[in-house]
């Protein structure tokens, strides 16, 4: 019998950070980060990447990135005040789609806290319909394709 479990993943599994700190609304009841915070972490951690690079202009670009699917597992506990770094890596780079795999790491932490993934279809801004991916958004994603 094998153990599927989902797993930690590794800092070195990562080739892009993006540094976010926590803040006290951030914390649930329950004293550490309400679940739903982390997919806001991706969504920012990815399009933060994606404005640096110059492949992105979120209020005139012709191409956007609508996510059609999210996913997450979460292995240790973060709280306010931790500071995060959230760990970037493209997984699969489709005709109009890209699978942007994500980890949550305390700072200096080596194993992600969580661990989790997104789908972007890339889509013409005024019609919502699929386009290829333009060049300059593959160029921009080839450095963080891992293996």
């Amino acid at each position: 019998m094998s153990d599927s479990r989902p797993q930690a993943g590794q800092r070195a599994d990562f080739p892009h950070f993006h540094p976010i700190q926590t803040r006290w609304m951030d914390n649930d009841v329950y004293g550490h980060v309400n679940n739903v915070v982390y997919y806001s972490w991706f969504d920012t951690a990815v399009n933060h990447y994606l404005v640096q690079q110059g492949v992105l202009d979120i209020e005139r670009g012709e191409v956007i990135g609508l996510v059609i699917e999210t996913h997450c597992n979460y292995f240790a506990s973060v709280a306010f005040p931790d500071a995060i770094e959230v760990g970037v890596r493209v997984a699969h780079m489709g005709r109009s789609s890209v699978r942007y795999e994500l980890g949550i790491f305390k700072a200096g932490e080596e194993l992600t806290a969580a661990r989790g993934h997104f789908v972007h279809v890339y889509v013409d801004r005024a019609t919502r319909r699929p386009v290829e991916l333009p060049a300059t958004l593959r160029q921009a994603l080839a450095g963080l394709i891992h293996g």
